[in-house]
């Protein structure tokens, strides 16, 4: 527990967090949306500082990260709680939840994950996932900050609903982003997740105009946001703002939490795939074995330049500086 970022002192003595569009105004004794930021003593707390509930070395492209240093591995880090209520959340157990109601938390220093980053072999750094990391702001940032004094990556998978001014702070020390973009309706964003669009489509073009590297990940949930017409207006904005080298990943839905709708059809997906692809270089699909939508292909030449099978990843087509070995087209940002 610590004093947290990002916060205000209100004229009648409250509590204002503004690290997320939520802004919540606390009273003594109360926590935000997000379960583990809390008002206490006139100050904004941190609850979840250094309280670990996930710790795991993963492939690099089960963020998913498909441009990001792909055949590699990376520490992936998690704490509890979020900023979004997603009714069909795939982590509710940790995401939630509080410190206070979830028992298998352990506390580790930023130096012991940093350390057990640099001894893996194949390990290019570290992930900060599984709940919202936006959540545990200010732990990640003293952990990333140490890792890239070590000389480690640091990747976020976020649900992007974050203020400007943090998020231009996280831009100093965040390698590469992994955001979800839960659908393209402002009616979505409410109902579904108790929060809004706007602040996200925000975040994917303030990361992009950043320079970092940045993949978007839209899970497909049949009668919710697989309209085919919706769904083409989000990947023309994607590659109008963003360009049309923009990674997405389509990402199979599965009944989870508050949400018992059937899992997303493979014939959806693969329309949606070919959808999206008139439009981006780069498209994939997730949570689902498919020929189409794994492997990476030049947009210039059409050569496979990496194969794919489950998380096996084959480097094919690349030179050492990520371009194509036969056109010379960049395709991975980092390699």
């Amino acid at each position: 527990m610590m004093e947290a970022k990002f916060y205000n002192i209100t004229d009648k003595g409250k509590v204002q967090c503004t690290l997320c569009p939520h802004n919540c105004v606390l009273a003594e004794g109360k926590s935000g949306i997000c379960k583990v930021r809390k008002a206490q003593n006139g100050q904004l707390i941190t609850e979840n500082y250094g309280k670990i509930s996930g710790y795991h070395f993963d492939p690099v492209e089960k963020k998913p990260l498909y441009h990001f240093y792909p055949g590699k591995d990376i520490l992936s880090i998690g704490s509890v709680g979020c900023n979004l209520h997603c009714r069909f959340c795939q982590n509710h157990e940790i995401a939630q939840t509080g410190v206070h109601n979830y028992g298998y938390l352990r506390e580790l220093s930023t130096g012991a994950i940093v350390n057990a980053a640099l001894r893996h072999e194949n390990n290019i750094g570290i992930a900060y996932t599984y709940n919202e990391p936006l959540v545990f702001y200010e732990f990640m940032r003293d952990t990333a900050l140490n890792a890239k004094q070590n000389g480690l990556k640091n990747v976020m998978v976020t649900n992007g609903f974050i203020n400007q001014e943090p998020l231009q702070s996280l831009l100093s020390f965040i390698d590469a982003f992994s955001v979800d973009l839960k659908a393209f309706t402002d009616e979505f964003y409410k109902k579904i997740t108790s929060s809004r669009l706007n602040p996200v489509m925000k975040t994917l073009k303030t990361i992009k105009k950043s320079g970092k590297l940045l993949e978007v990940t839209n899970l497909i949930i049949p009668t919710l946001n697989d309209d085919e017409q919706k769904f083409k207006e989000m990947v023309v904005w994607l590659k109008n703002e963003l360009g049309e080298d923009t990674v997405l990943h389509l990402s199979r839905y599965y009944p989870m939490y508050q949400m018992n709708i059937e899992a997303t059809s493979p014939k959806t997906l693969l329309k949606l795939f070919d959808i999206a692809s008139e439009h981006l270089n780069f498209v994939y699909i997730g949570n689902l074995p498919t020929v189409k939508g794994q492997n990476t292909y030049c947009p210039n030449c059409g050569k496979q330049v990496i194969e794919r099978s489950g998380y096996y990843t084959k480097i094919t087509g690349l030179n050492n500086n990520g371009t194509c070995v036969d056109c010379g087209k960049k395709i991975i940002e980092y390699l």
